[in-house]
Formats: structure tokens, sequence, C-alpha cells
């Protein structure tokens, strides 16, 4: 069993469908998938935040079980462990969305795996997810990329890394305390990346990986995800610009990609799909 988790609310729809369907389409295995979501509505901090519907959990499980009939999407609402750990904390108001604080909750969630792939939604995989899940992560708590921008900073040094992905060795994470570690950063220390910044501060053991496995600014041909966060662009003026991979118009005109075409092409069909039967 491949397990992948993601954590967001019901606006992150369009991220976790052309992030799933990445992953099937471009991976060769019989083995099944588990996708985990943390949700959960917190609409009382913005109203927007609301958790995933039953209506997108159901569709996104019945375009998996088309890949391969034993994979599943499965919902974990955490609004319970939200409020007990992290309301009114110092970073519940984060540079992000609280949404991000979820990942830490997953040695503490019954049932969940002792390897897990973190991933945020807005990545796609350009070649097989097995190059990065076949990784040994027995001896450390995760595997991770260092992040583009921040190697640049020294006082990290090589635990600078992007947490959008990363594969956790949760038995051992539970060992050393990591996430423990991390929810007690977020709970008592405002920190400039929040739960990234806990991760890093918390962490004992890591297993540093290749850009390839989180490439946020370009896409070569041994890329294995393609991360779509904010990027610097120089031209015509220097300015940042975060845009997804579900800006189709924006993917081709701009990066000039039109190697995911299959997987958007796929995911605009499904996503009128659900609309038209979701009015």
């Amino acid at each position: 069993m491949i397990n992948i988790l993601f954590c967001g609310n019901d606006k992150v729809f369009d991220g976790a469908l052309t992030t799933m369907l990445s992953i099937l389409k471009r991976t060769d295995t019989k083995e099944p998938f588990t996708f985990y979501i943390y949700t959960m509505d917190v609409s009382h901090i913005k109203p927007e935040y609301k958790a995933f519907t039953d209506e997108q959990i159901n569709f996104l499980d019945g375009v998996v079980k088309g890949y391969n009939s034993e994979n599943s999407v499965i919902k974990i609402d955490v609004r319970d462990l939200y409020d007990k750990e992290f309301a009114n904390s110092p970073n519940e108001q984060c540079y992000c969305s609280p949404y991000t604080l979820l990942r830490l909750f997953a040695d503490i969630i019954p049932g969940m795996p002792d390897k897990l792939l973190y991933l945020d939604i807005d990545l796609l995989f350009n070649r097989d997810v097995r190059l990065l899940w076949d990784t040994d992560v027995s001896k450390v708590e995760y595997a991770a990329s260092r992040d583009h921008y921040g190697k640049i900073i020294l006082f990290f040094r090589r635990k600078f890394i992007n947490a959008g992905v990363i594969l956790f060795n949760l038995a051992e994470c539970k060992k050393t305390g990591l996430l423990e570690k991390s929810r007690n950063f977020i709970k008592n220390k405002k920190l400039l990346f929040a739960d990234e910044s806990a991760i890093i501060l918390s962490t004992t053991k890591q297993k540093v990986l290749s850009q390839r496995f989180n490439d946020q600014k370009f896409l070569y041909k041994d890329t294995v995800i393609r991360h779509f966060s904010k990027r610097l662009f120089w031209l015509p003026y220097p300015h940042v610009a975060n845009i997804k991979q579900w800006k189709i118009t924006k993917v081709h005109k701009i990066f000039g990609y039109e190697n995911f075409d299959d997987i958007l092409y796929e995911y605009v069909y499904l996503k009128g799909k659900f609309e038209k039967e979701n009015k």
C-alpha cells in the first residue's frame, strides 16, 4: 500500500484532483493507493475555511477507484484536535492557512501507517511516485528536498527543507517526538514559516533528497515532482507569481509546459462532470 496525505479545505479540490491524477497516470504499479485527506471547518477564522464535502470525497474516491478498485480516499475531520492543540495559538493566522498545520497531527491520529508521503496540493508528478516512495527512511524521521530559495539561508544549512513534499517515517517520528515537538513550537512561539519552521527546528534525523523530488522552479527530464509554489520572476520586472497547475492557460503560456496535458485535460473533463452532478 502506498499512503499519501493531503491537508486542506474544500477550495483545494482542484489541487487534490490534479495531483492524484498525476500520481495515477505517471505510476506503473499494481500496488493500491490510500489517499488520506485531513480537513476541518474553521469558518469562524475565515468564511472560506470549510471542510472538504462528502460529495467531493466520494467523487475523488470514484476517480481513484477507476484506476484500481483497491484505491481509496479517506476523509479525516481533525477539528477537535485542532481546537485542542492550536486554537488561538501564535501561528493560527500564519502566512498561508491553518490547514498547513494539520500534518503535524499524523502521529496522534489512530490508524495512520508507519510510512506516509505528505504532499502539498499544488504539484504534479512528472515521473513514477515509486522513485520517491521506495526511498529508505528506516533510520530517519523523514526524507525531503531542500527549499529552492531557503537553501541560501546559512543558519539552517542542510536542515532547511521545503515541507511541501515529505516522506515520513511515522514510527521513528513517534520515537523522537518530532511532531510532538513541532506542535509545541506552534503552540508557544510565533514562527516565520509556521509548521515548516517547527519541523525544521524539531528535526533530529533527516535524509536530504535531490531537488528533482521537489522542483519549485524548473522542469527537467529527470524531475519527479514539479511543485507549483510561489516563484520569483525577473521579467518583465522582478515579481512573485503564484501559478497553480490547474490554471492551464498560464501553465501553457508562462511555463510552456505541454507534457502535463493528458493530466490537465482529464482534470477538465472530471471537474465538469463533478459540477454537473453537484449543481
